[in-house]
């Protein structure tokens, strides 16, 4: 589904945060009667929920559709794993996927995008996503990987099935997501075969790229079996690209509606990580994340059932008056910003530094190359199925150049 706004009406980058207001107003917790989920809003709620992984489980499979192709995906995707399975993995990985190798990766992030912007500068106008906000990451994940330049364009395609929300509404029910799960399974099954093909040939011919260092890895002579690594790396490179997509693309179109914020950024490009942390609370690409209930709760005064479905909702915590001064407010200068975007406890957003290191060069450097850069009409913006992500599929822009 692809949302289009008509100018003069308000950006779905806009309505959403009223909605998420108009949960707050309900009380900390609420019971979604459409969707049949619990939803948990404020700020100290949703911290505690995540940060409880024995009484607020990880592991949907027992309330999710059954897919073949998604369980063999489920090996290596520790984000739906609970301890000690989730502990073991993720210390694998972390070997491998160490802060130096993050921070490593600036210079070519900034090769990466000036190449991108080169290819742009003849032109007065371009869709940033295509441009920039698409390629970048996904340039960036596969050459970490060590997969061929020529085939990155696979990732973005995958990604685009995966996360294009086609099949769902807004608030898609159990039926819903059954046949979302059986139109995208092909795209699934390709995905795999081809992640365990490339990590079987770097197992045979290993180099200096993350995937040999992932088959390396060992912890008390554990290591990582072929299937486990297919789950993660296809992790890695879909769910870590297209959430910096949406973040680029999220910031752009924020800035624009602020005026002001674009030409504060350029003058004092210190700022530029505090409005990344900014547009992180006000827009989180992935705004729910949902949890099974392992054990009789009571929470906001409600008694909650073993096995129901709980949906921790970070777009209405990040927004809490109780954590937030002015929360309804943009302010790239907040400080503290404690949002709840990339999650909290032992499910932190495994990706969170190579998003934010991303994001910061990305639009630094497009304040460095562009002394104008807006959005020339509303109308042409196209949207991701918020059901699934926030963030913009298409995002035509005007620039001028110093």
């Amino acid at each position: 589904m692809i949302s289009k706004q008509p100018t003069g009406e308000r950006l779905l980058l806009e309505e959403l945060p009223d909605r998420w207001r108009g949960l707050r107003e309900a009380g900390p917790v609420r019971y979604d009667e459409t969707q049949g989920v619990w939803q948990v809003l404020d700020h100290e709620t949703v911290a505690a929920v995540l940060a409880d992984p024995a009484t607020y489980s990880s592991d949907m499979s027992a309330l999710a559709p059954t897919q073949s192709d998604f369980e063999t995906f489920r090996q290596g995707n520790f984000v739906g794993m609970d301890p000690p399975e989730h502990r073991k993995l993720r210390t694998l990985v972390s070997q491998a996927f160490t802060p130096r190798v993050v921070q490593g990766l600036g210079p070519r992030i900034e090769a990466v995008c000036a190449r991108l912007l080169d290819a742009v500068a003849d032109r007065d106008r371009f869709d940033l996503v295509d441009a920039l906000a698409y390629p970048l990451p996904i340039i960036v994940i596969a050459e970490l990987l060590g997969i061929p330049a020529e085939e990155h364009r696979l990732f973005q395609e995958w990604a685009s099935v995966l996360f294009g929300g086609d099949q769902l509404g807004e608030a898609p029910d159990m039926a819903d997501l059954e046949r979302a799960l059986e139109a995208i399974a092909p795209t699934v099954r390709e995905m795999n075969g081809y992640m365990l093909d490339h990590i079987r040939a770097r197992r045979a011919d290993p180099g200096d790229d993350l995937t040999s260092r992932l088959i390396a890895a060992e912890v008390d002579g554990v290591r990582l079996a072929d299937q486990e690594m297919v789950g993660f790396v296809a992790l890695l490179l879909v769910a870590g690209h297209i959430t910096t997509t949406a973040l680029l693309g999220n910031a752009v179109v924020t800035f624009d509606r602020h005026p002001g914020t674009n030409a504060a950024l350029r003058a004092e490009p210190a700022r530029i990580p505090a409005a990344v942390e900014e547009v992180l609370r006000w827009l989180p690409p992935f705004p729910e994340l949902g949890r099974r209930v392992t054990r009789p709760v009571v929470l906001g005064g409600h008694e909650i059932a073993p096995d129901s479905l709980l949906m921790a909702h970070l777009g209405v915590a990040n927004r809490d008056p109780a954590r937030f001064a002015a929360p309804d407010v943009f302010d790239v200068t907040r400080h503290p910003n404690p949002h709840l975007t990339f999650g909290h406890g032992i499910h932190f957003c495994f990706g969170a530094p190579l998003a934010r290191l991303e994001a910061r060069i990305a639009l630094r450097m497009l304040h460095e190359r562009f002394r104008m850069l807006a959005i020339p009409s509303y109308e042409d913006i196209a949207y991701q199925n918020p059901a699934v992500i926030i963030g913009v599929r298409h995002l035509p822009v005007e620039v001028r150049r110093p």
